[in-house]
């Protein structure tokens, strides 16, 4: 009779610019629109609209490094371009509206160097905003009655993905990737692969997550998370599609909603307590 292995957080990840790098953290503080500093901040157009990059793969060579109360970005193929210091929080003294998907918020405006800054690295005019504590952008209501808010992120506050998932897929490609094209907040070790598309409540450590659905992926996943080029055939986005497709999405980690406050890190063990009573298991290929 075999034991199951334990279920333990690997990595945890904050992406404090929306469609940026990542930060790795060894812990972080939970708040209410996830974790602390994550995708604060957002780079939107001279339409105010929202900037990502599924549209702009430029925006891959802008790194970024933790610093002091904030975080620097560099442009990685530009090295004419000094580092800029982005603090974690804007002061809201200039605020304007911006679209992301079919939400308007308002945001406050950066420093004019950032904006200067960015339209530089990115070749387009661009301001940098940040989404303050007084900002409402609630979770999908139908999905979460609870009344669940979100940062700049696509639509839920986490993105959970078991490491063996990833390790599945890798196992279908030609040319294995990493887990920086599927950009997670939460990674754990232990259990079968897509585990995690069955669990509903769960902890990590002593502090209590909700998986609500499967997240449906996108042509950044096809990105090169170093070079900024397209896959030719778009892989993974391919395979997946041959075997984690429903309803028309190609399925990939599982959006989790949290509490407004808590600490996890990395090692915690995650604990199942309660399982969705129907799990889609009808995916294309399977």
């Amino acid at each position: 009779m075999s034991i199951a292995s334990p279920l333990v957080l690997t990595d945890l990840y904050i992406y404090p610019v929306k469609s940026l790098g990542g930060i790795r953290l060894t812990e972080a503080a939970v708040g209410a629109r996830g974790l602390c500093h994550d995708r604060r901040w957002l780079i939107v157009n001279e339409r105010n609209q929202f900037m990502t990059q599924r549209q702009t793969a430029a925006m891959v060579h802008l790194k970024v490094e933790p610093a002091y109360n904030g975080f620097l970005l560099r442009h990685q193929a530009r090295p004419d371009l000094l580092p800029l210091f982005v603090p974690f929080a804007a002061t809201p003294d200039k605020t304007l509206f911006v679209t992301i998907w079919d939400d308007m918020v308002f945001a406050s405006r950066a420093r004019p160097e950032c904006d200067e800054w960015l339209s530089e690295a990115l070749g387009q005019p661009c301001k940098l905003v940040y989404m303050s504590d007084m900002v409402r952008r609630d979770v999908e209501p139908e999905l979460n009655p609870e009344g669940q808010l979100v940062s700049f992120a696509d639509q839920y506050p986490y993105l959970l993905i078991g490491q063996k998932s990833l390790t599945d897929l890798n196992a279908r490609l030609a040319e294995p990737v990493g887990m920086d094209r599927f950009r997670p907040n939460l990674v754990f070790a232990g259990g079968e692969a897509f585990a995690e598309d069955s669990w509903q409540e769960f902890y990590i450590g002593d502090v209590a997550f909700r998986a609500v659905r499967a997240c449906g992926r996108c042509v950044l996943t096809t990105i090169d998370q170093r070079t900024a080029t397209k896959h030719p055939a778009a892989e993974p986005l391919r395979t997946l599609a041959s075997y984690r497709t429903q309803r028309g999405k190609v399925m990939f980690g599982q959006n989790v909603t949290g509490p407004t406050s808590g600490n996890i890190r990395v090692g915690d063990t995650l604990t199942v307590t309660s399982y969705k009573s129907a799990v889609a298991s009808e995916y294309a290929g399977v």
